[in-house]
């Protein structure tokens, strides 16, 4: 807790990439917090970050590690938005020394790790938000809300689509970080941890099964066109190319929305020059089907949950870029959504009611997962400032099971059976149970039900 409301909550951020920077400004917005420290190993990055911030050249620090050691820190809490296999040494050190986390996801890519995190969160008996932000957008609170008011009945099903986008997946998965699982982790942890969770969330059931199958089919260098160059800016067949980085890229230079992101993974200072020279020398410029990328491209997980409820989550790369689209079905009706509205089919007067949730004429309505990283932000900062963890929206326990339903699933693609959660009780057990009087019962280990 924050002694006095009138002192701002003062935040040290490690790692001031794109998710940290966004943490950065979304806190400073809220008038409530500043940002006192920050680590982050690029000169150039980190010099920048500290001039947005106003953070003294002392407090402004390539290794996280400084920060750690330092018996002078003087902060509230911490954002820990490193890569993600570099989230679990700073998320242990600031742990041991009490102070509260804001977590980038996924914890960790490993299962052990991700154990360790939260065991040192549970030891420390502080916040720890891990960053899900899809819980906590108005979209997903309409959603709940339609649900808890019974206007489909019980939930049977639910069919969940992830459309990455055909020039996001080329950017972040064939040319980006995240392209090889070695250095960051599958797309399904990298990149749908926050389906996986979401759809939990909407549930309010633990996973009991998963199944899933998906390929790299398309980005490899079988697939290169006769013809294509190495490089987008020197090749025969770029104009006619979906992925073509020219046109990503330079073509978008001057909208303010793409200097924003993705532009500003490119290069720090977004201008035509810039940007061309980051397309001939850096990795953003290579040809998608001459990368050293190893991730899927596609995938499909099947869950079920305690209860006998079904999800079917497919991620694919080959879509328009948008939003995650929803249906959930019920016993007295259909619930579909695409974050911007929700559409209620009734079975019994067989009508639809439509709520608008976001305006989709603003163009600046779709950025920060449809408001929801300033939502998350605001009830961190809330949950600080008070001590109130009831202010977060999922445990570092709760975020472990839905970690675990990746993993799971990642066995499932990997090693082509069914997987069986740890911990949960089977649905043929609740049946026994519930023939036997006993009703449902469903756990995540350590969690309570």
């Amino acid at each position: 807790m924050v002694s006095g409301h009138d002192r701002p909550v003062r935040l040290a951020i490690i790692g001031t990439g794109s998710r940290g920077l966004t943490y950065g400004r979304e806190s400073v917005a809220t008038g409530t917090a500043v940002v006192a420290a920050l680590a982050e190993p690029r000169p150039d990055r980190r010099s920048a970050a500290a001039a947005e911030f106003g953070v003294a050249e002392t407090w402004a620090v390539g290794d996280w590690s400084e920060l750690a050691r330092r018996s002078d820190l003087d902060v509230d809490a911490v954002v820990v938005a490193t890569p993600d296999r570099q989230h679990t040494a700073p998320a242990l050190a600031f742990l041991a020394r009490g102070l509260p986390l804001l977590l980038e996801k996924p914890m960790a890519p490993d299962e052990d790790e991700a154990n360790q995190i939260v065991a040192a969160a549970e030891r420390a008996g502080v916040i720890v938000c891990v960053a899900h932000v899809l819980r906590y957008s108005a979209y997903t609170t309409t959603i709940k809300s339609a649900l808890a008011d019974g206007l489909i009945g019980d939930v049977v099903a639910v069919e969940h689509l992830e459309p990455v986008g055909w020039w996001h997946y080329a950017h972040s998965y064939v040319r980006g970080n995240w392209r090889r699982e070695d250095e960051s982790s599958p797309v399904l942890m990298a990149k749908c941890c926050h389906d996986v969770d979401w759809l939990s969330f909407v549930v309010d059931r633990p996973a009991v099964r998963v199944s899933s199958f998906g390929s790299l089919n398309h980005f490899t260098a079988a697939n290169k066109p006769v013809g294509a160059g190495s490089r987008c800016l020197d090749c025969a067949v770029e104009p006619d190319c979906p992925y073509s980085a020219r046109r990503i890229y330079l073509d978008h230079v001057d909208e303010p929305a793409a200097q924003r992101w993705p532009l500003s993974i490119l290069a720090m200072e977004v201008n035509r020059e810039t940007i061309t020279e980051a397309l001939r020398v850096g990795p953003y410029g290579r040809c998608v089907y001459d990368c050293d990328n190893d991730v899927v491209d596609h995938q499909v997980v099947n869950i079920e949950y305690a209860g006998g409820v079904t999800a079917s989550l497919t991620m694919s790369a080959f879509t328009p870029m948008g939003f995650r689209k929803t249906r959930i079905f019920g016993t007295r009706g259909m619930l579909e959504g695409d974050g911007y509205s929700v559409n209620v089919f009734d079975f019994v007067t067989s009508r639809t009611t439509s709520m608008q949730v976001v305006d989709p004429s603003d163009p600046l309505a779709g950025e920060g997962h449809l408001g929801a990283d300033a939502a998350l932000t605001r009830s961190f900062l809330a949950a600080v400032r008070d001590g109130d963890p009831g202010q977060i929206l999922t445990s570092p326990r709760v975020s472990l099971h839905t970690h675990a339903i990746v993993w799971a699933a990642e066995r499932a693609r990997r090693l082509g059976r069914v997987e069986t959660l740890p911990g949960c009780i089977s649905t043929e057990e609740n049946a026994a149970r519930r023939r036997r009087g006993g009703g449902d019962m469903w756990r995540i280990p350590g969690g309570g039900h």
